[in-house]
């Protein structure tokens, strides 16, 4: 009898123990709502090992896909993964050389003071003053790879082109923010002409419902213009910042007459992020133009706007 109790209770421990495992793993994608797309698997995996993913890649602008070369890739704001399924295990993401794919030298600038640079010989060309600092304070070549140029003007800015990324100087931001990795991923996107189709945002992957960051809302009449005794419908459409409609977003509008009186109702968006006013009004004076004023709010955000209709005869 000892020994049986003895035997389930290591059961149940060693069960306990599974459980524990299964909820102490780490999520396996993301739904990033500030773009509308998912990273998942190997590519997620990678992305949140980072602690600065999100400064020095960016978000994701398309979902992963295999492109005509038979590659798993998947584009965001300054980076391009690649999934190389045979490397081992840990080495299979790695980062589109973006520098080196995107480089079209303007030509060089001088550097006078060579005592705060450091020169790579496999490359020839030096790292220098704000931009070794960034370097060396965010990984350097394992990050983004031998530079491969001078300092150099590209689009009224100094810059300098690494193998995997483009550093550029801001001198408009605060001291210590102004060298940024410059958003090479869409422009390497275009560059290889790959399908607009892929860049408009998405569902999340397991259904739930992405953050609303910002509030974007539209309002129009359905008639231009109305008899003085007539009906009105008007439309307001509420939607998030990749523009995925907004339920339950609640509306109060303010319809503005002229004779001074202001009516104000409350409604509530639909799943379609739709919500429909409905005015019923008599003798109203000829050439009036009636104004509705909108604002929505949802989980703390507001958003405002304005339609008209006029009174034509």
């Amino acid at each position: 009898m000892l020994r049986r109790t003895f035997a389930v209770a290591l059961s149940f421990f060693l069960l306990a123990a599974n459980w524990v495992s299964v909820s102490a793993q780490t999520p396996s994608s993301k739904y990033f709502s500030e773009t509308g797309h998912n990273v998942k698997g190997e590519f997620y995996k990678f992305y949140s090992s980072n602690p600065n993913a999100t400064f020095l890649y960016g978000y994701p602008i398309t979902e992963e896909f295999v492109n005509k070369n038979g590659l798993t890739i998947q584009y965001f704001q300054r980076a391009r993964f690649e999934y190389h399924p045979e490397l081992p295990e840990g080495q299979r993401v790695t980062l589109t050389q973006l520098g080196r794919e995107t480089f079209v030298s303007t030509g060089p600038l001088s550097v006078s003071n060579t005592f705060a640079c450091r020169t790579y010989a496999e490359t020839g060309f030096p790292v220098c003053f704000a931009f070794l600092e960034f370097f060396d304070q965010f990984g350097g070549t394992a990050q983004f790879g031998l530079p491969i140029s001078a300092f150099e003007y590209h689009e009224d800015k100094i810059v300098q082109y690494f193998e995997k990324a483009r550093l550029e100087w801001q001198p408009w931001k605060p001291e210590g923010q102004r060298v940024v990795v410059t958003d090479l991923g869409r422009a390497y996107f275009d560059k290889l002409g790959e399908d607009p189709a892929l860049l408009p945002p998405v569902k999340p992957n397991d259904n739930s419902q992405g953050s609303v960051l910002n509030l974007q809302v539209r309002a129009f009449a359905w008639k231009a213009v109305t008899l003085a005794s007539d009906t009105q419908l008007i439309f307001v459409i509420v939607q998030d910042q990749n523009l995925q409609p907004v339920s339950n977003a609640s509306c109060t509008t303010t319809v503005h007459w002229p004779d001074g009186r202001n009516e104000t109702s409350v409604l509530t968006t639909n799943s379609n992020g739709v919500g429909i006013l409905s005015l019923s009004f008599v003798t109203q004076p000829y050439g009036s133009l009636i104004y509705t004023d909108v604002t929505c709010l949802y989980n703390g955000l507001s958003s405002t706007t304005t339609t008209s209709f006029r009174i034509w005869y």
